[in-house]
């Protein structure tokens, strides 16, 4: 195997542009890879993809989160911070370090936000220059690829929802072709002849292509508009990020069964050794964890409050637990409204308060009204504090803690 060969198959994102070659990842599956190496040396790959390989976190007191530099990712990621009260103050739109004002004087008060190009992140995780970072799934496992000292901290903060899929033509020799298996035993891809892929996930595409039995393929690494790749004859199919699917449609292209690669959103990764290794990072780490989550679970959710007649309290919860959409999240709050009544106090209404998600307010206003509630009240909730954050304890039981 040649060093160039070796460099490629460890790290696929120094892949660029026209160099053919081919690899063999068993004796009976041979992947085409197209590629060139070029502008860096191949003395020393490792340390040019992966920075630091000791087993140790780098020295330093700074505590370093890897946020989106750009585009659609960086917006919402900045959003769901300042939703969770962790605003980022960038001074210089130019500059790449930022700080998060609310948490100067509290645990995070030595966390420092990083703008990066994603692949960056995930690969300053794994050198041990980041500590943190948020990316899409897609990016991690590109990047990462399998790399034990990442490790999923969030993994579904519910933007950058994607999945990674292959995609082949409507027309001509594909026009009957729905799934994987029949793209795998159509006669026509030969050793001379290979099926030709164009793709920007160079670690992804080939894996998912050998665990599902294409022997002859090969790859063109490109950014952007790969939809154009087979109209023009450059490419049969593509494996490429997909949201709603329109691009492809309008371009011709249909995805098939079996062919999506991953499922993708936001997450929050962490690296191991940081989180084992430097003082810090593991308390701000549950802080930014309990802060996405209390939001995120309040996402779409209602405090529903309403006056309702009763004799006492036990009986205005029967009545309300006889309704499906008034249970709440443990069970409706209950408690006196006290009145002035002849110079003294009585106690002919109780307050109820409920949590309801969006999708059941009205459905759920009607069954209070229904029972005898009045004076309904209803207000979006901000966040919601469980006793421990289910993450955090799967989060401690990753690292053996």
């Amino acid at each position: 195997m040649s060093v160039a060969q070796s460099f490629f198959q460890q790290f696929p994102s120094a892949s660029v542009n026209t160099l053919s070659s081919s690899s063999r990842s068993s004796p009976s599956v041979r992947i085409y890879v197209k590629f060139t190496v070029s502008c860096c040396s191949l003395a020393s790959p490792l340390t040019l993809v992966n920075g630091n390989t000791d087993n140790k976190a780098p020295e330093r007191n700074e505590i370093r989160l890897g946020l989106p530099s750009k585009g659609r990712m960086a917006t919402d990621t900045l959003d769901l911070l300042k939703d969770c009260q962790l605003s980022v103050r960038q001074v210089n739109p130019r500059q790449y370090v930022a700080e998060i004002p609310q948490v100067r004087d509290a645990n995070l008060s030595n966390l420092e936000v990083w703008f990066q190009r994603p692949k960056d992140i995930v690969r300053k995780l794994v050198s041990g220059d980041l500590d943190l970072g948020i990316v899409g799934l897609d990016t991690v496992s590109e990047y990462g690829q399998g790399n034990e000292d990442l490790i999923l901290v969030h993994d579904a903060l519910e933007f950058g929802d994607c999945h990674l899929s292959l995609a082949i033509p409507r027309y001509g020799i594909f026009e009957n072709i729905n799934s994987m298996k029949e793209l795998a035993d159509m006669p026509q891809w030969t050793a001379e002849k290979p099926l030709r892929v164009a793709t920007g996930f160079a670690y992804l595409a080939p894996k998912f292509m050998r665990e599902n039995g294409l022997k002859h393929v090969i790859f063109s690494t490109a950014d952007g508009a790969l939809e154009a790749a087979p109209a023009m004859g450059i490419a049969d199919a593509i494996v490429d990020l997909v949201s709603s699917g329109t691009t492809l449609r309008e371009n011709n292209l249909k995805e098939i069964e079996g062919g999506i690669i991953l499922e993708s959103e936001a997450v929050l990764v962490a690296s191991r050794k940081s989180l084992i290794q430097r003082k810090g990072v593991l308390d701000i780490t549950h802080e930014i964890l309990e802060r996405l989550e209390a939001h995120l679970r309040a996402v779409g959710q209602f405090t529903v409050t309403a006056n309702m007649r009763g004799s006492n309290a036990e009986e205005v919860a029967e009545r309300i637990l006889t309704q499906p959409s008034l249970s709440g999240l443990q069970g409706p709050t209950i408690s006196p409204v006290f009145c002035k009544r002849n110079g003294g106090v009585a106690v002919d209404y109780y307050a109820i308060v409920i949590c309801v998600p969006k999708k059941a307010l009205y459905k759920s206003v009607q069954q209070l009204r229904a029972i005898g509630g009045s004076g309904v009240l209803i207000s979006p909730l901000t966040y919601i504090f469980d006793e421990e954050t289910p993450r955090w304890r799967e989060l401690l039981s990753k690292l053996g803690l």
